[in-house]
């Protein structure tokens, strides 16, 4: 049994809580005919998800600040709650299930706990610096670990990102997801549902939470780009936007090919 602090039980619970209406919302979008593709509907259901997120977060740290639209700044002592209230809006607009509701807690400018749930398939991912990752089950937690894998041309890539970056991930291996969530693809890498994980363009409230779990199941994180894997830079990966996150056997393989 895993160890949850009451910090991150009660990030837990304002995750879920923020994606009951969500979850009937999506209902909803599955069956609408019109009105879906204008956008108002799936914008409304972001904001009631981000309302209620915060109105929940702040029980927990009243003094911390939110980042949660493109705009927003992290506060200069580092204290806040990243937040994606539906990342992968477009897939939820559509009616498609690959979205998920993240949420990260950065204490003096270090991400230190992380929930990703994502409501259609009922996974709850959850991460504490320092403690592991977990997938909530219903009698007990399941340790997260990335995957064994070490054959590049066997690996399942998850990718987030636009057609030359696609491009060349078919350069690794064949096999490469294009699920529409960034959140998503780093919570199913640090439970060793995929091998790869690449990305580009990212807001850091997008991929904090990813980030840590995919740290805490023993995986590897580094900038899209370079090309030099001995060191990890946490938070240039995070403010760079752009990463590779994989296990140790592939993450030089990926590097090189990734940055070509």
């Amino acid at each position: 049994m895993a160890y949850i602090s009451p910090v991150l039980t009660a990030m837990a619970n304002a995750v879920k809580k923020a994606t009951i209406a969500l979850t009937r919302d999506f209902n909803e979008l599955e069956h609408l005919q019109s009105g879906r593709n204008d956008g108002r509907f799936a914008a409304h259901s972001y904001e009631k998800v981000e309302k209620i997120l915060k109105e929940e977060l702040a029980k927990i740290k009243p003094s911390f600040a939110f980042v949660s639209q493109k705009n927003d700044a992290i506060p200069a002592n580092g204290n806040c709650f990243l937040l994606a209230p539906i990342d992968g809006f477009a897939c939820f607009a559509h009616g498609n299930g690959s979205f998920a509701v993240s949420a990260a807690l950065m204490e003096n400018g270090i991400v230190t706990h992380a929930v990703i749930y994502s409501p259609v398939y009922d996974e709850l991912f959850f991460a504490e610096k320092g403690c592991g990752a977990f997938k909530e089950g219903f009698r007990s937690h399941e340790r997260l670990r990335v995957s064994g894998n070490k054959n590049s041309e066997q690996a399942l890539i998850g990718c987030s990102a636009n057609a030359d970056l696609f491009k060349k991930a078919l350069n690794l291996s064949t096999t490469v997801l294009v699920k529409g969530s960034s959140a998503l693809d780093l919570a199913y890498l640090a439970a060793g549902k995929l091998d790869i994980a690449v990305s580009s363009d990212n807001l850091p409230q997008t991929i904090a939470a990813g980030m840590l779990l995919v740290k805490e199941a023993g995986g590897y994180i580094v900038a899209l780009g370079e090309t030099d894997v001995r060191s990890e830079d946490f938070n240039q990966v995070l403010f760079g936007g752009a990463l590779i996150a994989t296990n140790e056997a592939l993450r030089q393989k990926a590097a090189d090919i990734l940055a070509k």
